[in-house]
């Protein structure tokens, strides 16, 4: 009997695991044998929740685990908890493994699955990596800030130093999706809010027109966000701890800091190992999630680049959405079955209070440097229908190309219901349909949930006008 292939998987969250798991449906342990190495304590969870449990939506950590490693090993996958891959032999389909104690050795594979994830932006400024400066993207990142924010309720209730603070302050660097996820959850703890972003709009994944709107929400919600504000320097007081943030115009201080300024992709290991990479610096694959190039190493998640459908342009996208269709691709495809991951449209979605932001498609900008000519336009409408209670403002706007009036984009910023529409956009683009088409789309209707006309049809009547008029 021959023996069995093995599948080596490094990184233990939802693109390596659901590519493992998928991979054990379809081939049992006899012919596969599959080692997962995860260096943090956690596997399969939900980073996207972290904003959400720091701010006391999620009550408990536990509730964003998706399979505990137990639950792994149970149904026949070898998940090694605090392993680090720290060096791959390509060319001897070998990795080289550090354990929890410290100790080297290395692994050899038949099929290598890269899902190293990414790791937050963080700029080389003094004082960046004080006690009191968090990234949040990981697990282990929302457990150690949330001790630290008890550790700090503690004081303010002792009778020792910190007794009797006032309202604390956090300090949030970083405008885009991350940093008004944290906003929020600040606000929802208390805390004075500031947020620092050098851009002249917060939200860059939105046009400057669209972000616009989110800066004026965000200050009405009494989230103090000063634009072009370039960060030099993290104050640190006597204990070395992060007690302020400097900009070239100004001091803010902090008795936390959060990073928000978006992630970079981890591929060192690849890089390496002389793995293609992108402009980004992610893995570059083919529509098998094969690693280019490479017939026995696959990547997914959000260390990987992916095809834009719209721009026809190769894009860093890091959201768990794709992380586990990435894996669920190349499990099927690892076990024996045939899958493909077309590409994305980039529709993204978050919140800061009540206000609900997304996007899918194209901006301006990124029209502009795919070579397209196209028309823009923005409308105000409701939520619901005008006179039915609840009904709230919603903007939407519309980008299509010229002549052909394909759409192109859609932005959204408005309240509750406003987000999810952005849904309605994202399958138009996948069915490259152009705004005159939408504007016959059967969407459902009745006031408690739209106007007659729903906002986003609004928007392509407007942009099939404008199209016609170019």
């Amino acid at each position: 009997m021959a023996a069995a292939e093995r599948m080596v998987v490094v990184g233990g969250d939802a693109a390596g695991m659901s590519a493992a798991a998928q991979a054990r449906r379809l081939r049992g342990p006899e012919e596969l044998e599959i080692v997962a190495v995860e260096r943090g304590r956690f596997s399969s969870y939900s980073a996207c929740g972290i904003p959400y449990w720091v701010g006391g939506d999620v009550a408990e950590r536990d509730a964003l685990i998706a399979r505990s490693p137990q639950e792994h090993r149970a149904h026949g996958i070898d998940l090694r908890m605090r392993t680090e891959a720290v060096e791959l032999d390509a060319a001897g389909r070998r990795v080289r493994l550090r354990g929890p104690e410290g100790a080297e050795h290395w692994l050899g594979y038949d099929r290598l699955v890269l899902a190293t994830g990414a790791v937050p932006v963080r700029p080389p400024l003094p004082g960046i990596d004080a006690e009191g400066v968090y990234g949040v993207q990981t697990l282990e990142d929302g457990q150690e800030l949330l001790d630290a924010l008890e550790q700090r309720v503690d004081r303010a209730h002792g009778s020792g130093p910190g007794a009797g603070e006032q309202q604390p302050r956090a300090v949030v660097v970083g405008a885009g999706y991350i940093g008004v996820e944290m906003a929020e959850a600040f606000v929802r703890r208390g805390y004075a809010v500031t947020v620092l972003e050098k851009a002249e709009q917060p939200m860059s994944t939105l046009d400057p027109d669209m972000g616009r709107l989110v800066h004026e929400a965000m200050c009405a919600l009494g989230i103090e966000t000063v634009l072009g504000a370039a960060v030099t320097e993290v104050r640190t007081d006597g204990q070395g701890r992060a007690c302020g943030v400097v900009t070239e115009e100004a001091e803010y201080p902090a008795d936390v800091v959060v990073l928000g300024l978006g992630v970079r992709p981890e591929t060192e290991l690849a890089r390496r190992a002389g793995l293609p990479l992108g402009e980004s610096g992610g893995l570059l694959t083919d529509l098998a999630m094969r690693v280019r190039g490479r017939e026995d190493i696959w990547a997914g998640g959000d260390c990987v680049e992916v095809l834009n459908l719209v721009s026809g342009r190769d894009q860093h996208v890091p959201l768990g959405t794709h992380a586990n269709k990435h894996g669920q691709v190349i499990g099927a495809n690892i076990g024996g079955g045939y899958a493909t991951f077309p590409g994305v449209v980039g529709t993204a979605v978050s919140k800061v209070c009540d206000l609900e932001i997304a996007r899918t498609g194209l901006l301006e900008a990124q029209a502009a440097a795919a070579g397209l000519q196209f028309e823009s336009v923005v409308i105000e409408s409701t939520t619901r229908a005008g006179y039915y209670p609840g009904a709230r403002p919603i903007h939407v706007k519309m980008i299509a190309e010229r002549r052909s009036g394909r759409l192109l984009g859609l932005q959204i910023v408005g309240h509750e219901n406003a987000g999810k529409r952005v849904d309605i956009a994202a399958v138009a683009l996948h069915a490259g349909m152009t705004v005159e088409q939408m504007t016959a789309l059967d969407l459902g209707y009745a006031p408690p949930f739209s106007p007659v006309w729903d906002p986003v049809l609004v928007a392509a009547r407007k942009a099939a006008a404008a199209v016609r008029k170019g």
